[in-house]
Protein backbone atom coordinates (compact mmCIF):
# COMPACT_ATOMS: atom_id res chain seq x y z
CA UNK A 1 0.00 0.00 0.00
CA UNK A 2 1.47 3.35 -1.07
CA UNK A 3 1.11 6.37 1.19
CA UNK A 4 2.53 8.99 -1.21
CA UNK A 5 0.12 10.27 -3.85
CA UNK A 6 -2.04 13.21 -4.88
CA UNK A 7 -5.81 13.45 -4.93
CA UNK A 8 -8.18 16.20 -6.09
CA UNK A 9 -11.66 17.18 -5.00
CA UNK A 10 -13.74 19.90 -3.42
CA UNK A 11 -11.99 20.27 -0.07
CA UNK A 12 -14.24 20.88 2.94
CA UNK A 13 -12.28 23.04 5.39
CA UNK A 14 -14.40 22.62 8.51
CA UNK A 15 -12.46 24.99 10.77
CA UNK A 16 -12.39 27.80 8.17
CA UNK A 17 -15.95 26.98 7.07
CA UNK A 18 -15.29 27.00 3.37
CA UNK A 19 -15.32 24.59 0.44
CA UNK A 20 -12.95 24.99 -2.48
CA UNK A 21 -11.49 22.84 -5.28
CA UNK A 22 -8.04 21.61 -4.35
CA UNK A 23 -5.36 19.00 -4.88
CA UNK A 24 -3.94 17.34 -1.78
CA UNK A 25 -0.36 16.07 -2.05
CA UNK A 26 0.46 13.26 0.39
CA UNK A 27 4.05 12.28 1.08
CA UNK A 28 4.92 9.38 3.38
CA UNK A 29 1.48 9.43 4.96
CA UNK A 30 1.51 13.17 5.75
CA UNK A 31 -0.21 16.03 3.93
CA UNK A 32 2.73 17.87 2.35
CA UNK A 33 0.84 20.49 0.32
CA UNK A 34 -2.65 21.63 -0.55
CA UNK A 35 -3.06 23.66 -3.73
CA UNK A 36 -6.25 25.46 -4.67
CA UNK A 37 -7.47 24.57 -8.16
CA UNK A 38 -9.44 26.49 -10.79
CA UNK A 39 -11.75 23.63 -11.64
CA UNK A 40 -14.71 22.08 -9.81
CA UNK A 41 -14.73 18.39 -8.93
CA UNK A 42 -17.49 15.83 -8.54
CA UNK A 43 -16.15 14.49 -5.24
CA UNK A 44 -15.50 16.01 -1.82
CA UNK A 45 -12.52 15.63 0.52
CA UNK A 46 -12.98 16.01 4.28
CA UNK A 47 -11.50 14.76 7.59
CA UNK A 48 -12.52 11.28 8.66
CA UNK A 49 -15.36 10.58 11.10
CA UNK A 50 -14.68 9.77 14.75
CA UNK A 51 -16.86 7.81 17.16
CA UNK A 52 -16.43 9.85 20.34
CA UNK A 53 -17.41 7.04 22.72
CA UNK A 54 -17.67 3.35 21.96
CA UNK A 55 -17.11 0.03 23.66
CA UNK A 56 -15.51 -1.96 20.85
CA UNK A 57 -16.29 -5.17 22.71
CA UNK A 58 -20.02 -4.59 22.22
CA UNK A 59 -19.55 -5.10 18.49
CA UNK A 60 -18.57 -8.68 19.40
CA UNK A 61 -15.46 -8.02 17.31
CA UNK A 62 -11.84 -7.59 18.29
CA UNK A 63 -10.47 -4.08 17.60
CA UNK A 64 -8.72 -5.20 14.41
CA UNK A 65 -11.97 -6.61 13.04
CA UNK A 66 -14.01 -3.61 14.20
CA UNK A 67 -11.67 -1.36 12.24
CA UNK A 68 -12.17 -3.36 9.04
CA UNK A 69 -15.92 -2.67 9.13
CA UNK A 70 -15.82 0.90 10.43
CA UNK A 71 -13.49 2.32 7.77
CA UNK A 72 -15.95 1.44 5.02
CA UNK A 73 -18.24 4.11 6.50
CA UNK A 74 -15.54 6.78 6.74
CA UNK A 75 -14.56 6.25 10.38
CA UNK A 76 -10.84 6.76 10.97
CA UNK A 77 -10.70 6.78 14.77
CA UNK A 78 -12.64 5.87 17.90
CA UNK A 79 -12.58 7.01 21.51
CA UNK A 80 -12.73 3.50 22.93
CA UNK A 81 -13.57 2.58 26.51
CA UNK A 82 -12.24 -0.96 27.21
CA UNK A 83 -14.05 -1.36 30.50
CA UNK A 84 -16.07 -4.33 29.21
CA UNK A 85 -13.02 -6.55 28.86
CA UNK A 86 -11.51 -4.91 31.97
CA UNK A 87 -14.46 -6.17 34.01
CA UNK A 88 -13.58 -9.67 32.86
CA UNK A 89 -9.77 -9.64 32.80
CA UNK A 90 -8.60 -6.39 34.38
CA UNK A 91 -5.45 -4.70 33.07
CA UNK A 92 -4.61 -7.82 31.04
CA UNK A 93 -7.78 -7.21 29.05
CA UNK A 94 -6.93 -3.56 28.44
CA UNK A 95 -3.46 -4.55 27.24
CA UNK A 96 -5.06 -7.06 24.87
CA UNK A 97 -7.16 -4.32 23.28
CA UNK A 98 -4.17 -1.99 22.95
CA UNK A 99 -2.03 -4.63 21.25
CA UNK A 100 -4.72 -5.91 18.90
CA UNK A 101 -5.60 -2.36 17.89
CA UNK A 102 -2.01 -1.78 16.79
CA UNK A 103 -2.31 -4.63 14.29
CA UNK A 104 -4.26 -2.47 11.82
CA UNK A 105 -4.01 1.04 10.34
CA UNK A 106 -6.74 2.62 12.47
CA UNK A 107 -6.58 5.19 15.25
CA UNK A 108 -7.93 3.68 18.45
CA UNK A 109 -7.96 6.17 21.31
CA UNK A 110 -8.21 3.86 24.33
CA UNK A 111 -8.85 5.03 27.87
CA UNK A 112 -8.01 3.82 31.37
CA UNK A 113 -11.16 2.22 32.88
CA UNK A 114 -12.37 4.23 35.87
CA UNK A 115 -15.01 1.92 37.38
CA UNK A 116 -14.04 -1.74 37.45
CA UNK A 117 -16.00 -3.27 38.99
CA UNK A 118 -18.84 -0.84 38.31
CA UNK A 119 -20.49 -1.49 41.69
CA UNK A 120 -20.08 -3.68 44.77
CA UNK A 121 -23.50 -5.21 44.07
CA UNK A 122 -22.33 -7.62 41.36
CA UNK A 123 -19.55 -10.11 40.72
CA UNK A 124 -16.93 -9.02 38.20
CA UNK A 125 -13.94 -10.97 36.99
CA UNK A 126 -11.35 -8.39 37.96
CA UNK A 127 -10.61 -5.06 39.61
CA UNK A 128 -8.78 -2.04 38.19
CA UNK A 129 -7.23 -0.18 41.12
CA UNK A 130 -6.07 3.40 41.50
CA UNK A 131 -2.51 2.21 40.92
CA UNK A 132 -3.60 0.39 37.77
CA UNK A 133 -5.30 3.54 36.47
CA UNK A 134 -2.22 5.64 37.20
CA UNK A 135 0.00 3.18 35.32
CA UNK A 136 -2.33 2.97 32.33
CA UNK A 137 -2.61 6.74 32.06
CA UNK A 138 1.17 6.97 31.72
CA UNK A 139 0.98 5.07 28.44
CA UNK A 140 1.04 7.46 25.45
CA UNK A 141 -1.64 5.44 23.65
CA UNK A 142 -4.05 5.78 26.62
CA UNK A 143 -5.51 9.24 26.10
CA UNK A 144 -8.17 9.66 28.81
CA UNK A 145 -9.92 8.33 31.92
CA UNK A 146 -13.04 6.47 30.84
CA UNK A 147 -16.60 7.20 31.88
CA UNK A 148 -16.89 7.90 35.60
CA UNK A 149 -20.07 5.93 36.24
CA UNK A 150 -19.79 6.26 40.00
CA UNK A 151 -21.27 9.74 40.12
CA UNK A 152 -22.42 9.27 43.73
CA UNK A 153 -18.74 8.61 44.53
CA UNK A 154 -17.83 11.92 42.88
CA UNK A 155 -20.57 13.83 44.70
CA UNK A 156 -19.49 12.34 48.04
CA UNK A 157 -15.79 12.75 47.20
CA UNK A 158 -15.00 9.08 47.65
CA UNK A 159 -11.23 8.70 48.03
CA UNK A 160 -10.48 6.16 45.28
CA UNK A 161 -12.82 7.89 42.82
CA UNK A 162 -11.20 11.28 43.38
CA UNK A 163 -7.71 9.72 43.17
CA UNK A 164 -8.44 8.34 39.70
CA UNK A 165 -9.77 11.70 38.50
CA UNK A 166 -6.76 13.48 40.01
CA UNK A 167 -4.38 11.09 38.21
CA UNK A 168 -5.86 12.10 34.84
CA UNK A 169 -5.93 15.80 35.67
CA UNK A 170 -2.27 15.79 36.76
CA UNK A 171 -1.13 14.81 33.28
CA UNK A 172 -3.75 16.79 31.40
CA UNK A 173 -5.85 13.89 30.10
CA UNK A 174 -9.63 14.37 29.94
CA UNK A 175 -12.13 12.51 32.11
CA UNK A 176 -15.29 11.09 30.56
CA UNK A 177 -18.60 11.20 32.37
CA UNK A 178 -21.65 9.00 32.84
CA UNK A 179 -24.43 10.61 34.85
CA UNK A 180 -27.90 9.77 33.53
CA UNK A 181 -30.55 12.13 34.87
CA UNK A 182 -28.13 14.21 36.96
CA UNK A 183 -29.33 17.83 37.08
CA UNK A 184 -28.90 21.11 38.93
CA UNK A 185 -26.37 21.50 41.71
CA UNK A 186 -25.43 17.82 41.63
CA UNK A 187 -24.58 18.08 37.94
CA UNK A 188 -22.62 21.26 38.62
CA UNK A 189 -20.56 19.57 41.35
CA UNK A 190 -19.96 16.47 39.22
CA UNK A 191 -18.68 18.57 36.32
CA UNK A 192 -16.60 20.82 38.60
CA UNK A 193 -14.70 17.73 39.77
CA UNK A 194 -13.19 17.57 36.29
CA UNK A 195 -15.71 15.49 34.33
CA UNK A 196 -15.73 16.78 30.77
CA UNK A 197 -18.31 14.77 28.78
CA UNK A 198 -21.57 12.88 29.09
CA UNK A 199 -23.16 10.48 26.61
CA UNK A 200 -26.10 9.49 28.84
CA UNK A 201 -28.47 12.45 28.36
CA UNK A 202 -31.86 11.31 27.13
CA UNK A 203 -33.63 14.70 27.16
CA UNK A 204 -32.60 18.06 25.72
CA UNK A 205 -33.32 19.70 29.07
CA UNK A 206 -30.81 17.49 30.87
CA UNK A 207 -28.20 18.08 28.16
CA UNK A 208 -28.74 21.87 28.32
CA UNK A 209 -28.24 21.78 32.08
CA UNK A 210 -24.85 20.12 31.61
CA UNK A 211 -23.86 22.28 28.64
CA UNK A 212 -24.43 25.40 30.73
CA UNK A 213 -21.98 24.05 33.30
CA UNK A 214 -19.32 23.62 30.62
CA UNK A 215 -19.69 19.94 29.73
CA UNK A 216 -19.40 18.45 26.25
CA UNK A 217 -22.46 16.42 25.22
CA UNK A 218 -22.17 13.29 23.10
CA UNK A 219 -25.21 12.47 20.98
CA UNK A 220 -25.53 8.70 21.15
CA UNK A 221 -27.16 6.45 18.58
CA UNK A 222 -26.26 2.81 19.17
CA UNK A 223 -27.93 -0.56 18.73
CA UNK A 224 -30.01 -0.14 21.91
CA UNK A 225 -29.70 3.41 23.26
CA UNK A 226 -30.87 6.02 20.76
CA UNK A 227 -30.88 9.67 21.78
CA UNK A 228 -30.29 11.38 18.41
CA UNK A 229 -33.83 12.67 17.92
CA UNK A 230 -34.00 14.12 21.43
CA UNK A 231 -30.65 15.92 21.28
CA UNK A 232 -29.65 16.71 17.70
CA UNK A 233 -31.09 20.24 17.58
CA UNK A 234 -28.66 21.26 20.33
CA UNK A 235 -26.04 21.22 17.59
CA UNK A 236 -27.50 24.43 16.17
CA UNK A 237 -26.50 26.45 19.24
CA UNK A 238 -23.56 24.47 20.65
CA UNK A 239 -21.50 23.28 17.65
CA UNK A 240 -18.21 23.34 19.58
CA UNK A 241 -19.62 21.28 22.48
CA UNK A 242 -21.31 18.39 20.65
CA UNK A 243 -19.88 15.07 19.41
CA UNK A 244 -21.41 11.94 17.91
CA UNK A 245 -21.03 8.44 19.36
CA UNK A 246 -22.48 4.95 19.17
CA UNK A 247 -21.52 3.68 22.67
CA UNK A 248 -22.57 0.10 21.90
CA UNK A 249 -23.04 -1.20 18.36
CA UNK A 250 -23.69 -4.78 17.34
CA UNK A 251 -21.88 -6.20 14.30
CA UNK A 252 -24.88 -6.29 11.95
CA UNK A 253 -25.53 -2.60 12.61
CA UNK A 254 -21.85 -1.80 12.07
CA UNK A 255 -22.01 -3.41 8.64
CA UNK A 256 -24.92 -1.10 7.80
CA UNK A 257 -23.36 2.15 8.97
CA UNK A 258 -21.59 4.12 11.67
CA UNK A 259 -21.09 7.84 12.34
CA UNK A 260 -21.84 8.51 8.65
CA UNK A 261 -25.48 7.64 9.34
CA UNK A 262 -25.74 10.39 11.99
CA UNK A 263 -24.16 12.86 9.59
CA UNK A 264 -26.72 12.05 6.91
CA UNK A 265 -29.62 12.29 9.35
CA UNK A 266 -28.42 15.63 10.72
CA UNK A 267 -28.02 17.06 7.21
CA UNK A 268 -31.51 15.81 6.31
CA UNK A 269 -32.80 17.99 9.17
CA UNK A 270 -31.16 21.00 7.44
CA UNK A 271 -28.57 21.50 10.17
CA UNK A 272 -25.61 23.49 8.89
CA UNK A 273 -23.02 21.30 7.16
CA UNK A 274 -20.05 22.77 9.04
CA UNK A 275 -21.74 22.31 12.41
CA UNK A 276 -22.52 18.68 11.61
CA UNK A 277 -18.99 17.94 10.44
CA UNK A 278 -17.50 19.76 13.41
CA UNK A 279 -19.30 17.27 15.69
CA UNK A 280 -18.44 14.26 13.54
CA UNK A 281 -14.83 15.04 12.63
CA UNK A 282 -13.22 17.87 14.60
CA UNK A 283 -14.45 18.14 18.21
CA UNK A 284 -13.24 14.67 19.29
CA UNK A 285 -9.76 15.35 17.86
CA UNK A 286 -9.47 18.63 19.76
CA UNK A 287 -10.97 17.36 23.02
CA UNK A 288 -9.07 14.07 23.32
CA UNK A 289 -5.97 15.21 21.39
CA UNK A 290 -6.34 12.27 19.03
CA UNK A 291 -3.41 12.02 16.61
CA UNK A 292 -5.81 12.16 13.67
CA UNK A 293 -5.50 14.64 10.83
CA UNK A 294 -7.93 17.44 9.99
CA UNK A 295 -6.88 17.93 6.35
CA UNK A 296 -4.22 20.53 7.06
CA UNK A 297 -0.66 20.74 5.82
CA UNK A 298 1.54 18.75 8.20
CA UNK A 299 -1.33 16.57 9.44
CA UNK A 300 -1.45 12.80 9.05
CA UNK A 301 -3.33 12.00 5.84
CA UNK A 302 -6.51 10.80 7.56
CA UNK A 303 -9.43 11.81 5.37
CA UNK A 304 -12.38 10.54 3.41
CA UNK A 305 -13.81 11.03 -0.06
CA UNK A 306 -17.58 11.56 -0.38
CA UNK A 307 -19.57 11.53 -3.63
CA UNK A 308 -21.69 14.64 -2.95
CA UNK A 309 -23.25 16.74 -0.19
CA UNK A 310 -26.72 15.23 -0.53
CA UNK A 311 -26.34 11.47 -0.27
CA UNK A 312 -22.88 11.78 1.33
CA UNK A 313 -21.83 8.27 0.31
CA UNK A 314 -18.27 7.35 1.26
CA UNK A 315 -16.12 6.61 -1.80
CA UNK A 316 -12.81 6.05 0.00
CA UNK A 317 -11.16 6.28 3.41
CA UNK A 318 -7.49 7.06 4.01
CA UNK A 319 -5.52 6.66 7.25
CA UNK A 320 -1.89 7.80 7.32
CA UNK A 321 -2.13 8.02 3.56
CA UNK A 322 -3.16 4.38 3.17
CA UNK A 323 -6.40 3.60 1.35
CA UNK A 324 -8.13 1.46 4.00
CA UNK A 325 -11.49 1.34 2.22
CA UNK A 326 -12.66 1.99 -1.34
CA UNK A 327 -16.06 1.78 -2.99
CA UNK A 328 -17.74 0.08 -0.06
CA UNK A 329 -15.08 -2.56 0.53
CA UNK A 330 -12.51 -2.74 3.31
CA UNK A 331 -8.85 -2.98 2.38
CA UNK A 332 -7.63 -3.80 5.88
CA UNK A 333 -6.48 -7.44 5.99
CA UNK A 334 -8.21 -9.76 8.44
CA UNK A 335 -6.17 -10.43 11.58
CA UNK A 336 -7.11 -13.52 13.59
CA UNK A 337 -6.55 -12.55 17.22
CA UNK A 338 -5.51 -14.89 20.05
CA UNK A 339 -8.08 -16.00 22.64
CA UNK A 340 -7.99 -14.90 26.28
CA UNK A 341 -10.80 -15.54 28.75
CA UNK A 342 -11.96 -15.78 32.36
CA UNK A 343 -14.78 -18.30 32.57
CA UNK A 344 -15.55 -20.88 35.25
CA UNK A 345 -19.17 -21.99 35.25
CA UNK A 346 -20.79 -25.42 35.43
CA UNK A 347 -23.91 -26.34 33.40
CA UNK A 348 -27.31 -25.57 34.91
CA UNK A 349 -30.51 -27.59 35.15
CA UNK A 350 -34.07 -26.34 34.76
CA UNK A 351 -34.57 -26.66 38.54
CA UNK A 352 -32.02 -23.83 39.04
CA UNK A 353 -34.54 -21.40 37.56
CA UNK A 354 -37.55 -22.15 39.76
CA UNK A 355 -39.09 -19.24 41.63
CA UNK A 356 -41.05 -20.46 44.64
CA UNK A 357 -44.00 -18.76 46.31
CA UNK A 358 -46.86 -19.61 48.64
CA UNK A 359 -50.56 -18.92 48.43
CA UNK A 360 -52.82 -18.64 45.39
CA UNK A 361 -51.22 -15.54 43.86
CA UNK A 362 -48.10 -13.50 44.48
CA UNK A 363 -47.10 -9.92 43.80
CA UNK A 364 -43.80 -9.56 41.95
CA UNK A 365 -41.60 -6.63 40.96
CA UNK A 366 -41.15 -6.47 37.21
CA UNK A 367 -38.47 -4.79 35.12
CA UNK A 368 -39.94 -2.98 32.14
CA UNK A 369 -37.44 -2.92 29.29
CA UNK A 370 -37.70 0.11 27.02
CA UNK A 371 -36.71 -0.10 23.37
CA UNK A 372 -34.07 2.47 22.45
CA UNK A 373 -33.21 3.26 26.09
CA UNK A 374 -30.89 1.89 28.76
CA UNK A 375 -33.15 3.01 31.58
CA UNK A 376 -35.94 0.69 32.67
CA UNK A 377 -39.21 1.18 34.48
CA UNK A 378 -40.36 -0.76 37.52
CA UNK A 379 -43.86 -1.94 38.36
CA UNK A 380 -45.71 -4.56 40.41
CA UNK A 381 -47.78 -7.37 38.88
CA UNK A 382 -49.81 -10.27 40.29
CA UNK A 383 -49.01 -13.77 39.04
CA UNK A 384 -50.72 -17.08 39.87
CA UNK A 385 -48.91 -19.57 42.09
CA UNK A 386 -48.95 -23.08 40.63
CA UNK A 387 -47.51 -25.96 42.66
CA UNK A 388 -45.73 -23.42 44.87
CA UNK A 389 -43.99 -21.90 41.82
CA UNK A 390 -44.20 -18.75 39.71
CA UNK A 391 -43.95 -19.02 35.94
CA UNK A 392 -43.66 -16.69 32.99
CA UNK A 393 -46.93 -15.27 31.64
CA UNK A 394 -46.90 -14.84 27.87
CA UNK A 395 -50.42 -13.39 28.11
CA UNK A 396 -49.16 -10.53 30.26
CA UNK A 397 -45.77 -10.46 28.49
CA UNK A 398 -43.99 -11.13 31.77
CA UNK A 399 -41.06 -13.49 31.37
CA UNK A 400 -38.41 -14.91 33.66
CA UNK A 401 -35.03 -13.17 33.73
CA UNK A 402 -31.95 -14.97 35.05
CA UNK A 403 -28.34 -13.95 35.75
CA UNK A 404 -25.71 -16.64 36.33
CA UNK A 405 -22.31 -15.91 37.89
CA UNK A 406 -19.75 -17.01 35.30
CA UNK A 407 -16.67 -16.55 37.47
CA UNK A 408 -17.37 -18.90 40.37
CA UNK A 409 -20.17 -21.15 41.70
CA UNK A 410 -23.15 -19.23 43.12
CA UNK A 411 -26.95 -19.42 43.24
CA UNK A 412 -28.79 -18.15 40.16
CA UNK A 413 -30.40 -14.69 40.47
CA UNK A 414 -33.98 -14.57 39.18
CA UNK A 415 -36.60 -11.95 38.41
CA UNK A 416 -39.29 -10.96 35.93
CA UNK A 417 -39.24 -8.67 32.92
CA UNK A 418 -41.71 -7.21 30.42
CA UNK A 419 -41.50 -6.14 26.76
CA UNK A 420 -39.46 -8.97 25.31
CA UNK A 421 -42.67 -10.42 23.93
CA UNK A 422 -41.53 -14.03 23.53
CA UNK A 423 -44.23 -16.65 22.99
CA UNK A 424 -41.80 -19.56 23.30
CA UNK A 425 -38.14 -20.30 23.90
CA UNK A 426 -35.34 -18.24 25.42
CA UNK A 427 -32.19 -16.27 24.63
CA UNK A 428 -28.98 -15.97 26.63
CA UNK A 429 -25.75 -13.99 26.46
CA UNK A 430 -22.43 -13.62 28.27
CA UNK A 431 -22.47 -9.95 27.25
CA UNK A 432 -24.18 -8.43 30.30
CA UNK A 433 -22.98 -4.96 31.30
CA UNK A 434 -20.93 -4.32 33.22
CA UNK A 435 -19.65 -7.48 34.89
CA UNK A 436 -20.56 -9.78 32.00
CA UNK A 437 -22.10 -12.66 33.83
CA UNK A 438 -24.54 -14.79 31.82
CA UNK A 439 -27.99 -13.25 31.37
CA UNK A 440 -31.06 -14.95 29.92
CA UNK A 441 -34.76 -14.32 29.37
CA UNK A 442 -37.28 -16.96 28.45
CA UNK A 443 -40.73 -18.45 28.60
CA UNK A 444 -39.93 -21.73 30.41
CA UNK A 445 -37.22 -23.03 32.71
CA UNK A 446 -36.02 -25.76 30.35
CA UNK A 447 -35.47 -23.32 27.47
CA UNK A 448 -33.65 -20.90 29.78
CA UNK A 449 -31.37 -23.71 30.98
CA UNK A 450 -30.65 -24.81 27.41
CA UNK A 451 -29.82 -21.27 26.29
CA UNK A 452 -27.48 -20.69 29.24
CA UNK A 453 -25.80 -24.07 28.86
CA UNK A 454 -25.06 -23.31 25.19
CA UNK A 455 -23.22 -20.18 26.32
CA UNK A 456 -21.38 -22.10 29.05
CA UNK A 457 -20.31 -24.82 26.59
CA UNK A 458 -18.54 -22.23 24.43
CA UNK A 459 -17.20 -20.22 27.40
CA UNK A 460 -19.07 -17.23 26.12
CA UNK A 461 -21.54 -16.38 23.40
CA UNK A 462 -25.12 -15.53 22.51
CA UNK A 463 -27.75 -18.20 22.02
CA UNK A 464 -31.35 -18.77 20.99
CA UNK A 465 -33.56 -21.73 21.94
CA UNK A 466 -36.76 -22.32 19.98
CA UNK A 467 -38.73 -25.49 20.73
CA UNK A 468 -35.56 -27.27 21.78
CA UNK A 469 -33.49 -26.16 18.79
CA UNK A 470 -30.35 -24.36 19.96
CA UNK A 471 -28.39 -21.81 17.94
CA UNK A 472 -25.26 -20.11 19.27
CA UNK A 473 -22.59 -17.61 18.24
CA UNK A 474 -19.44 -18.36 20.24
CA UNK A 475 -17.58 -15.40 21.78
CA UNK A 476 -14.39 -17.01 23.10
CA UNK A 477 -12.43 -13.76 23.58
CA UNK A 478 -13.32 -12.83 27.17
CA UNK A 479 -16.83 -14.14 26.53
CA UNK A 480 -17.41 -10.84 24.70
CA UNK A 481 -15.85 -11.08 21.26
CA UNK A 482 -15.33 -13.50 18.41
CA UNK A 483 -11.89 -13.74 16.83
CA UNK A 484 -13.34 -14.59 13.42
CA UNK A 485 -13.70 -12.34 10.39
CA UNK A 486 -15.96 -9.38 11.23
CA UNK A 487 -18.29 -9.83 8.29
CA UNK A 488 -18.76 -13.51 9.11
CA UNK A 489 -19.56 -12.64 12.73
CA UNK A 490 -22.05 -10.00 11.57
CA UNK A 491 -23.81 -12.51 9.31
CA UNK A 492 -24.03 -15.13 12.09
CA UNK A 493 -25.27 -12.55 14.58
CA UNK A 494 -27.90 -11.34 12.11
CA UNK A 495 -29.25 -14.89 11.91
CA UNK A 496 -29.48 -15.12 15.71
CA UNK A 497 -31.14 -11.71 15.90
CA UNK A 498 -33.81 -12.89 13.44
CA UNK A 499 -34.24 -16.11 15.44
CA UNK A 500 -34.74 -14.12 18.65
CA UNK A 501 -37.34 -11.90 17.00
CA UNK A 502 -39.08 -15.01 15.63
CA UNK A 503 -39.80 -15.97 19.26
CA UNK A 504 -42.14 -12.98 19.30
CA UNK A 505 -39.99 -10.01 20.27
CA UNK A 506 -40.80 -6.59 18.84
CA UNK A 507 -37.58 -5.03 20.19
CA UNK A 508 -35.22 -3.62 17.57
CA UNK A 509 -32.23 -5.27 19.26
CA UNK A 510 -33.31 -7.96 21.77
CA UNK A 511 -29.75 -9.11 22.57
CA UNK A 512 -28.46 -5.58 23.07
CA UNK A 513 -31.47 -4.72 25.24
CA UNK A 514 -30.92 -7.90 27.27
CA UNK A 515 -27.26 -7.00 27.82
CA UNK A 516 -28.26 -3.84 29.71
CA UNK A 517 -30.74 -5.50 32.06
CA UNK A 518 -27.86 -6.16 34.48
CA UNK A 519 -26.44 -2.62 34.24
CA UNK A 520 -26.99 -1.42 37.79
CA UNK A 521 -25.68 2.13 37.28
CA UNK A 522 -28.66 2.93 35.02
CA UNK A 523 -32.03 3.22 36.83
CA UNK A 524 -34.58 2.09 37.69
CA UNK A 525 -34.71 -1.70 38.21
CA UNK A 526 -32.06 -4.23 37.11
CA UNK A 527 -30.91 -7.76 37.96
CA UNK A 528 -27.32 -8.61 38.92
CA UNK A 529 -25.90 -12.04 39.71
CA UNK A 530 -26.56 -11.19 43.38
CA UNK A 531 -30.21 -10.25 43.05
CA UNK A 532 -32.80 -7.69 41.97
CA UNK A 533 -31.45 -4.16 42.29
CA UNK A 534 -33.29 -0.87 42.80
CA UNK A 535 -31.28 1.83 41.01
CA UNK A 536 -33.12 4.63 42.81
CA UNK A 537 -32.26 3.50 46.34
CA UNK A 538 -29.05 1.79 45.16
CA UNK A 539 -29.92 -1.33 47.12
CA UNK A 540 -31.26 -4.83 46.59
CA UNK A 541 -34.99 -5.44 46.60
CA UNK A 542 -37.19 -8.54 46.68
CA UNK A 543 -38.43 -10.01 43.40
CA UNK A 544 -41.42 -11.61 45.13
CA UNK A 545 -43.23 -9.22 47.49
Amino acid sequence: MTNSFRISGNLIDILQQKIYPATVIVENGVIARITEDATTYEQYLLPGFIDAHVHVESSMLTPSQFARLAVVHGTVATVSDPHEIANVLGVEGVEYMLENGKAVPFKFCFGAPSCVPATIFETAGAEVTVADVEALLQKPEVLYLTEMMNFPGVLHEQADVMAKIAAAKRIGKPVDGHAPGLRGEDAKKYIAAGISTDHECFTAEEALDKLHYGMHILIREGSAARNFDALIHLLNDYPEKIMFCSDDKHPDNLVEGHINVLVKRALALKIDLFKVLRAACVNPVLHYRIPSGLLRVGDPADFIVADNLDKFNIVATYINGIAVAQHGETRIPSVIAPVINNFDCAPKSSSDFRITASGVTANVRVIEALGGQLITNSFTETLPVVDNQLFSSTEKDILKLAVVNRYNPAPVALGFIRNFGFKQGAIASSVAHDSHNIIAVGVDDESIAQAINAVIAHKGGVSVVDNGDVSVLALPVAGLMSNLDGYEVAARYSELDKAAKALGSKLDAPFMTLSFMALLVIPHLKLSDKGLFDGDTFSFTAAVL
